[in-house]
């Protein structure tokens, strides 16, 4: 089926839903560790803690993308029941996560997050490559790049404004303050939202061949498909595996490591270790709540700042967005530059202080924005469109194996070889991200490269 040209308005009401999604990402990346460590974690254990997010993808996203190539329904078409299903329990973790009582019920928490989020992400790649012809599909990735950016922004942002109007940073030992349970709470509200808007304004094309489609539905296996597809898997979809091994390994240290590690090395203000005091001691009691609201300020202008790349990321793709309206790209060349600038960005935040913060994020911001889209307008150029959820699915396994290895210990070994200071494990990240760009000259699939 030859499929139309989508208006610009179509192609931003089918990528709104990933507003939500963002809010969900971008709340739990930018302030889980904050909440590891108001719980009690210790700065060496937060990757491990993470392991939920990776470890929950990997078995989501194949099955989610497998189901969802096989499924169809006249009125609630082949993706959205998915988009839905993910939105509700992703809404009800966010409400859940700052309230957890203890570090191992927010662990629980971010396995329950992390794999709702997932429910209703993949789908969402899948939808672009359902919906829109090849010489779209740079566009549409990047349009829900954008709006990915402005979701990171304002999530980001959420427990300093909250803040700024009133709302309480303050809060005893081994609680997180109202202004984080608040913003998780709007996180909440935006992600059903959002979703609900894209269910309601697109429609999905049907199989081409109903009655052929639920042949192959009847004989289809998971285990046998997943397997042949993972056989056939293309070589571009290989090498776009090692340069997303390099790209999310740097990312998912940053979402662990940022808050300690900016917190103290350029904020001056690490979270202070409750057992280190004696809170029954009225005068200890007073240091460590001195102490402590520090560290919370300074988690919050981390994230302020960390939302910097979310702006960043959207400005990028704004100016993508209007450029492939127009004319042809080379994504391969843009993914490099793109990794390049981002993993310069990680390496002189070691120099940065709290006014220059901002320019390490920019630059990484544009690495995100390219992430976000080229790898996958390259992927859906070179699979079967018959197995597009399948294989979104399967690529997720060159995102989230880097972030298992990264949390089983690879960050705290590596970044420890540059040097002891928890900053380091930013430098780490940069060099990651310039090895993914480099990584990049393997790819040489001329439809993949060029729209």
């Amino acid at each position: 089926m030859e499929k139309r040209k989508l208006s610009f308005w179509e192609i931003w009401n089918m990528s709104f839903g990933f507003l939500g999604i963002q809010f969900g990402f971008a709340l739990q990346g930018g302030f889980m560790s904050r909440i590891f460590q108001t719980l009690g974690a210790e700065q060496d254990a937060i990757p491990l803690l993470w392991i939920a997010a990776p470890l929950t993808g990997l078995i989501v996203q194949p099955i989610i993308g497998y189901l969802s190539d096989n499924t169809w329904h006249p009125k609630f078409g082949r993706r959205k029941p998915y988009f839905l299903i993910g939105a509700i329990l992703s809404s009800l973790a966010l409400l859940f996560v700052p309230n957890s009582p203890t570090l191992w019920v927010a662990t629980g928490l971010l396995w329950v997050l992390d794999a709702s989020i997932n429910i209703s992400m993949e789908p969402f790649r899948a939808l672009v490559a359902d919906k829109l012809p090849n010489s779209q599909r740079s566009y549409g990735f990047v349009m829900q790049t954008l709006i990915i950016g402005i979701g990171t922004w304002i999530a980001s942002n959420l427990p300093w404004i909250v803040n700024q109007f009133g709302v309480s940073n303050e809060a005893a030992a081994g609680v997180l303050p109202m202004s984080v349970k608040v913003a998780f709470a709007i996180g909440a509200f935006v992600f059903i939202t959002s979703i609900l808007f894209t269910i309601f304004t697109t429609k999905e094309y049907p199989p081409e061949d109903i009655a052929v489609f639920e042949e192959e539905k009847k004989q289809s296996n998971f285990f046998k498909d997943i397997t042949l597809s993972v056989k056939e898997m293309p070589s571009t979809m290989k090498k776009l595996g090692l340069v997303q091994f390099f790209s999310w390994f740097a990312f998912f240290t940053m979402w662990s490591m940022a808050t300690p590690a900016l917190t103290e090395h350029v904020f001056k203000a690490p979270a202070p270790i409750e057992k280190n005091y004696d809170l029954s001691n009225a005068n200890q009691a007073a240091a460590f709540n001195v102490e402590n609201t520090k560290y919370q300020d300074a988690a919050n202008l981390v994230g302020s700042s960390m939302g910097i790349y979310g702006l960043s990321s959207m400005a990028f793709a704004l100016l993508l967005t209007f450029y492939t309206a127009m004319k042809k790209i080379n994504r391969k060349y843009i993914h490099m530059l793109s990794l390049i600038l981002g993993g310069i960005g990680f390496i002189i935040m070691f120099y940065a202080t709290p006014e220059t913060l901002l320019y390490s994020f920019i630059l990484i911001g544009i690495s995100w924005g390219s992430i976000l889209s080229m790898p996958y307008a390259m992927l859906s150029s070179a699979v079967d469109p018959k197995k597009m959820g399948t294989m979104m699915g399967l690529f997720n396994m060159f995102i989230v194996i880097p972030q298992i290895i990264a949390a089983l210990g690879a960050i705290n070994f590596f970044y420890k070889l540059i040097g002891n200071e928890t900053i380091h494990s930013m430098t780490l990240a940069g060099i990651s991200l310039l090895l993914g760009g480099i990584s990049t000259l393997l790819i040489t699939d001329k439809n993949a490269i060029t729209d």
